[in-house]
């Protein structure tokens, strides 16, 4: 039986993030191979965060820069240490090497954050994508972290490419695990289009794609109301701030609802999910579970990447135009043979892409390939091992040390 320890960047909110739903999933894979696990993290407490004792996985709280985290460690001996995110991986992780230098090191990388910094940037410069943006201190970070692990879990197949084609990481080291779902949970039937009513959108207001996705709303909501003056915008998400709240206007229909308890009613009484994301990286939860709900949506290239099978349309309309995208949110909630249309993909994708039968079988063969030949495999990594290496930076404080001996 594995022992595994999780550090977590943040509690697991699986009703506030896709984050937080990923994490959940995974670590319900853990527990349904019969393993130990325990969660640790230096994060405070939320109000949101799930009940990980109901899941039968113990957890506490650990402190950074401390050296009482090493003795957790000597005393757990985990076999198996899951990073969640690379920063954790950067506090905690030469410590593991130092203390549990055996057990083996996986990185949930959640989503690669110099994409989504990288495109932030360009978007801010209102330029296209450059080389350079991808070259950033935080890529550099980044992709160190996912060399010094033994797996890293990569939510995205486009993200799959860019670390091989981009920046040369070794297959051998990825693993893709997008989101999985129980296809046997799926509701058989939804509302239907005459029972709907409204646009919706949703996403935790903390995570930065999400709050431009609502300053962005502002100026397409216009164009779709005015066509449809009745029809409202109800806009849902955890820890919505005042600068959001003060964003609420009956007048024109621009609500913002905040936090919701079950995002699948809110999700399912809409007939159309609007997702007009013009910076992100990995997977939009929002737009899973539009498509669990069979509800058809209106998102950007940046939304739907990843998500996408070649031979099934999505359930909607992609679309970076501004005019064609309002034009589509209009068409598909006033058409009702569009609607059923492009309602009839939604659950293609999911099982498709999906299936939490397959994916978590997969995860557990990738981790049990790894651990029967973890030596070998760590040999296989050079740069990896070379990352870890302590010459890396004692060089520079060597000279530092003589520079302030010389003083």
């Amino acid at each position: 039986m594995n022992k595994v320890l999780v550090i977590g960047y943040v509690w697991p909110e699986p009703n506030s993030s896709a984050a937080g739903y990923q994490m959940m999933a995974i670590l319900r894979v853990y527990k349904q191979q019969g393993w130990q696990v325990k969660f640790a993290t230096p994060a405070q407490q939320t109000d949101h965060m799930v009940d990980l004792a109901a899941e039968g996985i113990s957890s506490q709280p650990i402190e950074l820069n401390s050296d009482s985290f090493n003795d957790y460690l000597m005393q757990y001996q985990p076999d198996i240490v899951h990073f969640d995110r690379f920063m954790m991986e950067e506090q905690f992780g030469w410590r593991v090497d130092k203390f549990s230098p055996d057990a083996l090191k996986i990185l949930d990388t959640v989503d690669i954050q110099c994409l989504r910094d990288a495109r932030h940037q360009a978007l801010k410069a209102n330029r296209d994508l450059i080389q350079q943006d991808l070259t950033s201190d935080l890529a550099k970070r980044e992709i160190a972290a996912i060399l010094r692990c033994d797996i890293a879990l990569i939510i995205s197949a486009y993200e799959m490419t860019l670390l091989t084609e981009r920046f040369n990481v070794n297959p051998d080291l990825l693993h893709y695990l997008p989101f999985m779902v129980d296809l046997a949970a799926l509701p058989v039937k939804t509302k239907s289009f005459d029972e709907r009513q409204h646009f919706m959108t949703i996403g935790n207001f903390r995570h930065a794609p999400n709050w431009d996705a609502v300053l962005y709303l502002q100026s397409i909501w216009p164009l779709i109301r005015k066509k449809l003056p009745e029809a409202e915008l109800h806009i849902y998400g955890s820890y919505p701030p005042p600068k959001a709240t003060a964003l609420n206007n009956l007048k024109t229909g621009f609500l913002i609802k905040g936090w919701v308890e079950d995002a699948y009613t809110v999700i399912e009484g809409a007939r159309v999910t609007l997702a007009p994301l013009r910076f992100g990286a990995g997977l939009k939860g929002k737009l899973l579970d539009a498509m669990v709900m069979q509800t058809p949506s209106v998102t950007t290239s940046i939304g739907a990447e990843g998500m996408t099978v070649p031979d099934a349309p999505w359930p909607g309309t992609v679309a970076n135009d501004i005019e064609i995208f309002a034009g589509a949110a209009v068409k598909l909630y006033q058409d009702k043979v569009a609607w059923e249309l492009a309602r009839s993909h939604t659950l293609t994708h999911v099982r498709k892409q999906f299936n939490a039968v397959v994916l978590s079988r997969q995860l557990v063969e990738k981790i049990a390939k790894v651990q029967e030949n973890l030596t070998q495999h760590r040999i296989n990594n050079f740069t990896g091992a070379m990352l870890k290496h302590h010459t890396m930076a004692s060089t520079k404080y060597l000279s530092q040390w003589i520079m302030e001996k010389n003083k």
